[in-house]
């Protein structure tokens, strides 16, 4: 029996459309169930904090939990590693940090690449770093500190939480635009190396803001920059070492992926809901406590973000010659 032109049609558009409708219909629901927010890094520290506390407000806004499970290991690279390579369905995204951007660059091998194997869901908060001395060091501003280090090339440490870490990327900016050399000394976090500046094993210490806002609030220690284009209001006396430096800037910045080939529907879900909740008065002042301000965005926003500083990250990490440890 052959069917007319046009019941062929009809029943023929209707078998192709259906393929889409699971996907569709797994958009509007999301999320029916507990979602993974995978942060690379320990508990405790700034990343982790910063996602339990977004993570709270979505669980609230979609009434599912985001639960926050901690991946370490091989720079933040492990757990960067799991979230991508899991099912792309939008049940597991990743914390997005600095850190990202660096590691294309910094890492000869790796079992992914950030840019092409992720999808960018939203921007979630921004942050500085801050550029702190030893009391001892006879330098009170950023102009006397440069002119102290270009006298005395090779004599001043500076440290930081990690090889390849965003305060050591700033230190290494800072040293390339300014053309002082000072030795990094690379330690296994902020606090260890605040406690090393503290004793005067180090001089200087590049670190997230706060990291070592107590102990500049105390007077332990002089702070002579923020890494950030604009000063901050956490430290409104302290300038941005742009200021001083012109064009320097090393802002931190967090966000949110996903795995790739997640539905757009449930992108923009997540970016929608991120960026409603970031305008929570409550959210943005706890944030604020953080030492960060909310970073609305949409994904192509982020995503340009991503690729902007891996762009610009890559230069300084092959000017310095700097090597994964």
């Amino acid at each position: 029996m052959r069917l007319p032109r046009r019941r062929f049609l009809q029943l023929a558009g209707g078998a192709a459309a259906l393929p889409t409708l699971p996907r569709i219909a797994r958009a509007e629901i999301y999320p029916a169930r507990p979602v993974r927010w995978i942060v690379s890094f320990a508990a405790g520290g700034a990343n982790d904090t910063t996602a339990r506390v977004i993570g709270q407000y979505l669980s609230d806004y979609f009434g599912q939990q985001f639960i926050i499970e901690n991946h370490t290991g091989a720079g933040g690279n492990v757990g960067m590693e799991a979230a991508l390579h899991a099912l792309p369905d939008g049940y597991t995204i990743a914390f997005v940090t600095p850190n990202n951007a660096i590691a294309a660059t910094l890492y000869e091998k790796l079992p992914f690449d950030f840019i092409r194997d992720s999808v960018p869901v939203a921007g979630t908060m921004e942050l500085t770093n801050v550029m702190v001395v030893n009391l001892n060091l006879p330098v009170h501003d950023l102009t006397e500190f440069i002119a102290y280090a270009k006298a005395n090339p090779g004599r001043i440490n500076f440290a930081s939480g990690g090889v390849g870490t965003s305060p050591h990327l700033s230190g290494e900016l800072f040293k390339a635009m300014t053309g002082i050399n000072m030795l990094h000394v690379p330690y296994r976090g902020g606090a260890p190396a605040l406690v090393d500046l503290l004793a005067g094993q180090v001089q200087v210490l590049f670190d997230n803001l706060p990291g070592p806002i107590g102990q500049i609030k105390s007077g332990k220690v002089r702070a002579l920059g923020v890494t950030a284009a604009k000063r901050v209001s956490e430290v409104p006396d302290v300038p941005a070492i742009g200021e001083v430096v012109p064009g320097y800037e090393a802002s931190v910045w967090y966000g949110i992926a996903a795995p790739k080939g997640v539905p757009s529907e449930i992108v923009d879900k997540l970016n929608r809901a991120v960026n409603t909740v970031l305008a929570d008065p409550k959210l943005q002042a706890r944030l604020a406590q953080l030492g960060g301000k909310p970073m609305p965005m949409t994904p192509a926003e982020f995503g340009q973000l991503v690729a902007r500083e891996t762009e610009k990250w890559a230069k300084v990490i092959k000017a310095a010659g700097i090597k994964a440890a």
